[in-house]
């Protein structure tokens, strides 16, 4: 069978196209999937060094998962944490290319039972701008069960948290979370439990770019390999 694996922030750099098909064995499971790719002249020799992952229809998914022609496959690199909205009553998650406004997030969590809104933005520095890359359903959905659980765990009457993708430039926001609770401990718990999951779970990436008179550079920044829905779970 023929699956189709997307690529994203270095590896596509690096295969110099936003893909790869692999031909697998009927029923092959993501190990062979990954193998397959270690082999592959494009980016073999980057994922040997490179912890990675594949996110099997927008999850993280095991070794021994079985594989189907219409799966939607993505190659994860470490992640270094399209405009996509999605809001219910209490969660709201959106990745998008516009600049970010914490006042009108801020204002979306508000509600009548809140004795205290949180709130975190997070800026560039250092460089000229950050340029973030994001597989953008995927992150927007992993945003949303990250929110979900901080709400479930933390009391919070709302949540709420936008990444932007794209250049972003020197003291522009990145990120921005927003939560709302009854009272300021679970507040400020709820908010850092967000920042910290979206940072290490969601499939998002960031090149520094530092434009300077001779001559203009650029890295990937080294991320962590990505934490998977069944490792979830509160920052220790």
């Amino acid at each position: 069978m023929m699956v189709r694996v997307r690529l994203f922030a270095v590896l596509r750099e690096r295969a110099g196209q936003d893909h790869i098909d692999l031909e697998l064995d009927q029923g092959a499971t993501v190990a062979a999937a990954l193998e397959a790719l270690g082999r592959a002249s494009e980016i073999g020799e980057l994922i040997a060094r490179m912890p990675v992952l594949l996110a099997v229809n927008r999850e993280y998914a095991s070794p021994d998962d079985a594989l189907s022609p219409d799966d939607e496959l993505a190659l994860i690199p470490p992640v270094s944490g399209g405009a996509s909205e999605a809001v219910t009553d209490r969660i709201h998650a959106r990745v998008s290319p516009d600049p970010l406004s914490l006042d009108a997030l801020s204002r979306r969590v508000s509600r009548a039972g809140a004795g205290a809104i949180v709130t975190f933005e997070g800026q560039t520095r250092d460089v000229t701008f950050l340029d973030y890359e994001a597989y953008a359903p995927m992150a927007v959905e992993r945003m949303r069960a990250i929110l979900g659980d901080c709400v479930e765990r933390h009391g919070l009457e709302a949540a709420a948290a936008e990444h932007r993708v794209g250049a972003v430039p020197l003291e522009e926001s990145s990120v921005i979370v927003a939560v709302s609770a009854a009272h300021r401990s679970e507040a400020f718990a709820g908010a850092r439990e967000a920042i910290d999951r979206i940072k290490a779970e969601a499939p998002i990436w960031k090149k520094e770019v530092t434009v300077a008179p001779g001559g203009t550079g650029e890295r990937w920044v080294d991320g962590s390999v990505p934490i998977g829905e069944r490792d979830a779970g509160p920052p220790t």
